[in-house]
Formats: structure tokens, C-alpha cells, sequence
């Protein structure tokens, strides 16, 4: 099952990287019309994109044009194995993570955790029309995102990349966080699975 799925991965990574260069930009912008469409788009509050890496499609259209209510967060990775956000804007400070990922100079202690974000922007190597998700492999938003087992949004997942990444099936696995929409720059998806009740 696993070999399975790390064939998938190279397979799909390897699609993903021979996007040639302008049909990625073209990406990009239409990827942030389809961001701002979603019917749960928040009106405030803070948000997550990602540094695009290994043909990753780029979130920067989406950062430029957020409303003033909005705050754009990346990623830093903490001590437990779990992502925290910090906001980031062009032109303020980065370090280089452990995976050679560009993330602001903070102490992650002092980062968002995901539940104080209205929606998060989430990469992804592949995905199914039942909005499940194969990643990079190492577990780093399935950790972060687990409680979403339990609990309904905020924040909203949404899953972001290119058509060519959509697959008949991810073979998803327990522990793997279903998103709430997947967008590219061709299509949004908004899958039908049933959202757990919000636990008081």
C-alpha cells in the first residue's frame, strides 16, 4: 500500500515539474480567482498559503490581491512535528527550514496554531474527486490538521494544485484529513463527504 502510494507520488510529482513555465503563471492567477469564488471564503481574519517548491503551483497571485481584512500566514515547522503559521509579507525576513523550505524567522512557539486560521491554502502531490489528498509523505498536515477529525471548520482546507494532479483514487488512509474544496485552475471541487459536528 505504501509502495503503492510512493509510485503515485514520484509518478505525479514528475507530471507536476513538466508544467512548462507559462502555463504556471496562467495557473497561478486563475488559481486565485477560484480561491476568492469558494461560497466559505472568509471576509477576515488570517490565512495560510505555502512557498511553492518541487513545481508547486504558486500562491503569490492569490497573496497580492487579498482584501485588507485577510492575513497571509506560511508555514514553520515545530519542535512536536506539527506546522505553526506566522504571518509574512514580500520582503520580511525568511530562514531555511530543515527540507531547504523558505519560512519566516520566528520561534515557532510563538506561531498560529491551525485552529486560529479562517481557511488554510494546503499543497498537495495529488487528490481524488472525493477531495482526499496524497501529499509529500511526511505527515506534517495530517499531524497539524488531525483535529479536523472531530471538528468542523474554521479553518477550512482547501486544497490547491494543477488538474494534471487529480487522480481516480489516492488510496486514502486513516489518518488522512479530507479537504473541504480542491481548486486549480480548471475546476473547483467541493466534495460531498459529511462534516463532523463542531464538539462544544
Amino acid at each position: 500500500m505504501t509502495v503503492l502510494r510512493d509510485a503515485l507520488r514520484r509518478e505525479l510529482r514528475t507530471r507536476r515539474r513538466a508544467i512548462p513555465a507559462a502555463e504556471r503563471i496562467a495557473a497561478a492567477d486563475a488559481l486565485a480567482a477560484r480561491l476568492f469564488a469558494l461560497p466559505f471564503f472568509p471576509a477576515s481574519g488570517y490565512v495560510a498559503g505555502y512557498w511553492a517548491m518541487d513545481g508547486e503551483i504558486g500562491l503569490h497571485s492569490w497573496q497580492l490581491r487579498l482584501p485588507p481584512g485577510l492575513v497571509y500566514c506560511l508555514p514553520v515547522l515545530a519542535e512536536d512535528e506539527t506546522l505553526r503559521f506566522a504571518p509574512w509579507r514580500p520582503g520580511d525576513e525568511l530562514v531555511t527550514n530543515r527540507y531547504g523550505i523558505p519560512e519566516p524567522d520566528i520561534d515557532p512557539r510563538s506561531g498560529l496554531s491551525a485552529q486560529e486560521l479562517s481557511l488554510i491554502a494546503v499543497p498537495l502531490v495529488g487528490f481524488d474527486p472525493r477531495g482526499h489528498r496524497l501529499g509529500m509523505g511526511g505527515g506534517w498536515y495530517d499531524r497539524t490538521l488531525a483535529f479536523r477529525h472531530r471538528q468542523a471548520p474554521p479553518p477550512y482546507l482547501v486544497g490547491v494544485g494543477f488538474d494534471a494532479q487529480r487522480v481516480d483514487d489516492v488510496d486514502a488512509q486513516a489518518w488522512d484529513v479530507a479537504l473541504d474544496a480542491v481548486c486549480t485552475a480548471q475546476a473547483t471541487l467541493i466534495p460531498s463527504h459529511p462534516l463532523p459536528e463542531t464538539r462544544e
